[in-house]
């Protein structure tokens, strides 16, 4: 089984940007979790982390006949990116959304997810944990 994990925008600034929001880990520390769970598993994963949308479409569109699941966290980009759920829809790989935060109860705007739609599951709040159970969705 091969895993892509796609992290949306400011995902990369994980441990300095509002840790009381997002955790004090890194999106290495978080990668490195992940892997570990992946190798126990016996599942074969690639991170990408992009702050533009296009890259993300890209990357989507890249696991066409390659990969088994998505597991993405759009960040900010699940909230207006027609253009991604569009990449997701035309893979047509099942999909796991995964938000460290719980957007459902925090400002308004955020409670809004395109990429839901398409999702088979959506795991918000559960910080780097929601990771490994969006793995483990795809292990059954």
């Amino acid at each position: 089984m091969k895993l892509f994990i796609i992290n949306g925008p400011n995902l990369n600034m994980l441990g300095i940007r509002e840790p009381d929001i997002y955790g004090k880990l890194t999106l290495k520390d978080i990668e490195s979790k992940i892997k570990l769970h992946c190798v126990e598993n016996h599942i074969d994963v690639e991170f990408y982390q992009s702050n533009h949308e296009g890259d993300i479409v890209d990357i989507i569109q890249s696991a066409y006949q390659k990969a088994d699941g998505i597991i993405i966290n759009p960040a900010a980009y699940t909230h207006t990116s027609v253009a991604i759920l569009d990449a997701l829809k035309a893979v047509n790989i099942d999909t796991v959304e995964v938000h460290l935060s719980d957007v459902n109860s925090r400002e308004d705007f955020r409670k809004i997810s395109y990429v839901s739609s398409f999702a088979k599951k959506v795991i918000s709040g559960k910080g780097a944990e929601g990771y490994i159970e969006a793995v483990d969705f795809f292990v059954k």
